[in-house]
């Protein structure tokens, strides 16, 4: 018997990355002091060109490519607007931007990857393809939890965080009383055959959604947990879009659902009620990182840095796309009708990152099933 009703088979290709990079310069000289001398002279000449390519400013309307998920379309007008730069924005679900980085590992066609996975951005860092030890500007802007999220290689920065799912149900069809008010709740025969999620293969936020409850209860607490409920019939579609569309068709009554698509449902009026549960939410943080050989790195950190802008991530909650979250900086409000109290788990990124192939795996093994 098939425990796990999927809307599609859940793969994912194990990153692997080796990069070495050698360099070397010399001259021969007829004696000790001269190649003193050279080597000095060398040394000097490489310090100068090293400082004035870092303090070179970029040539006017310099074009940088992002990948990013499939959220926020206003940035490239916003950063442009800002800075003068341009973006080439190339958006995709959690699994396509990885696919597509792994792909081009020989080759990286990415400046800044900007992406709502941080285990995953915390593996590609372990595997040496990010930009390290710098520091933007506007990282004092950092909230104190955020700041603790920043690894100690400097190699991405959080932008915000937001729930990778919170409890939602279909009022037409489950009372207040009988909807579920803990995580706890959904393995109960009473939700048989009536939850829906998202692929934490395919969807992005959807890794560090199941991440949290691994963590939290141990693998095989994890397994035990979400195992309960595929053998309740729980449905699994690709993206958080498809659980939405599905909550407010009758294909499922509630749903573990990311918060922006949870939101959205209540303001287009569909009969959907949004529950914090008391223990949090487990939250997702977006995070913008460099590639390290990018060259173009004066624009891409200026993109980075202004991404931790205030102003940026109040214009991102005013205007975006995906404005239901935490931002990252101090100073910023969030949309009005989110819970003012939310509670937010995030997942270790090295824990999360470790056994990210091994939970996506379990995963896919319990789909064919």
């Amino acid at each position: 018997m098939k425990l796990w009703k999927t809307k599609s088979a859940a793969t994912l290709g194990l990153l692997l990355l080796t990069f070495t990079t050698a360099c070397g310069n010399g001259a021969s000289q007829p004696t000790a002091q001269a190649s003193t001398d050279a080597a000095a002279a060398t040394a000097a000449t490489t310090s100068t060109e090293t400082t004035a390519t870092a303090d070179a400013k970029p040539a006017a309307g310099e074009e940088i490519t992002v990948y990013l998920n499939d959220f926020d379309a206003v940035i490239g007008d916003m950063f442009e607007k800002k800075t003068g730069y341009k973006l080439n924005v190339v958006v995709g679900n959690g699994a396509e931007i990885m696919s597509r980085v792994e792909a081009e590992k020989g080759n990286p066609q990415w400046d800044v990857l900007w992406i709502d996975s941080m285990p995953s951005v915390y593996g590609l860092d372990q595997k040496g393809q990010l930009l390290q030890d710098w520091t933007p500007e506007n990282v004092g802007n950092l909230k104190d939890t955020f700041e603790a999220q920043v690894p100690d290689d400097k190699s991405y920065y959080p932008t915000g965080a937001h729930a990778a799912g919170v409890l939602v149900y279909n009022t037409n069809e489950i009372s207040e009383a009988d909807a579920p008010k803990s995580w706890e709740d959904l393995t109960k025969d009473t939700y048989k055959d009536l939850i829906g999620t998202a692929d934490p293969a395919i969807a992005a936020p959807a890794y560090p959604f199941v991440s949290w409850f691994f963590e939290n209860k141990g693998m095989e607490g994890g397994q035990d947990y979400f195992g309960t409920m595929m053998q309740n019939g729980m449905r699994v579609y690709p993206k958080n879009p498809q659980v939405a569309q599905a909550l407010t068709a009758g294909e499922v009554d509630v749903a573990m659902l990311q918060e922006t698509n949870a939101y959205s449902l209540v303001n287009a009026g569909e009969p959907i009620e949004i529950i914090w549960p008391e223990e949090g939410a487990p939250g997702s943080v977006r995070v913008a990182a460099i590639q390290k050989d990018t060259k173009h790195a004066a624009v891409a950190k200026e993109f980075v840095n202004f991404l931790l802008d205030p102003e940026v991530q109040q214009q991102l909650i005013n205007e975006g796309d995906e404005s239901y979250f935490e931002p990252s900086a101090e100073g910023v409000e969030t949309k009005e009708d989110r819970e003012p109290d939310a509670k937010l788990n995030i997942a270790d990124a090295a824990w999360a990152s470790e056994h990210e192939a091994e939970i996506k795996q379990w995963f896919a093994d319990q789909a064919i099933q």
